[in-house]
């Protein structure tokens, strides 16, 4: 997990700093001293002593994970073989600071774009079409609310008559909503297909549009 934790980071540096030099190398002198330094880091990187710290930074040298390789193999090798040990030298770290280290594009990938199967997915969830609604030609005008089968000449709140030559949804004088139908008798809101008010049983006509 330490060594995870340092790539992690020392991506998340590099894509902040210099995005370019993801994909170049990097000694590993400059990760401990400057990009990813233990004093700095470690409580991002959750490592209680620069031992542990030297060890996950040999590790990355060694190629493990395959999260980077060093552009030298021998030294690459040296690195395996040290930390193979029950007793590794950490001051091999020190001692080869100017090795070149390649971090791998698709270890730097996952982490910078964790969910690549949803890279070119839209921003917003697309909505299915409903077959069941007709398809708006361009340049026509609006069409009626669902429905609208006769026109309304007045509010049945305030009897106010709404402008005509255009679509009305509310009462401009009371604010009422002319697109639902509402008992004449009581105001209740009537459903498209009710025949009589289900609160005074007012008898109701057929349904009724606002375009005027």
């Amino acid at each position: 997990m330490d060594l995870e934790r340092l790539f992690r980071q020392l991506v998340q540096s590099l894509a902040a700093i210099d995005p370019a030099r993801l994909r170049g190398p990097i000694h590993l002198g400059e990760i401990r001293d400057s990009i990813v330094p233990y004093r700095a880091s470690r409580r991002a990187l959750q490592i209680e002593s620069s031992e542990e710290y030297e060890l996950a930074l040999m590790r990355l040298c060694a190629g493990e994970a395959a999260l980077a390789r060093t552009e030298s193999a021998s030294i690459q090798a040296e690195f395996a073989a040290e930390i193979g040990r029950s007793n590794p030298d950490l001051s091999l770290v020190h001692q080869r600071g100017d090795t070149a280290i390649q971090l791998n594009p698709e270890a730097v990938a996952r982490i910078l774009d964790p969910r690549p199967d949803l890279r070119f997915a839209p921003r917003q969830s697309p909505i299915a079409a409903d077959p069941r609604t007709p398809r708006k030609r361009t340049g026509a005008k609006p069409d009626a609310p669902a429905g609208a089968q006769r026109v309304l000449t007045s509010c049945n709140r305030c009897g106010a008559v709404p402008p005509t030559g255009r679509v009305v949804n509310y009462c401009p004088q009371c604010g009422q909503n002319l697109v639902r139908r509402h008992c004449s008798h009581c105001n209740t809101e009537l459903e498209a297909t009710w025949k009589h008010c289900v609160s005074c049983g007012t008898s109701v006509a057929g349904p009724r549009s606002s375009a005027l």
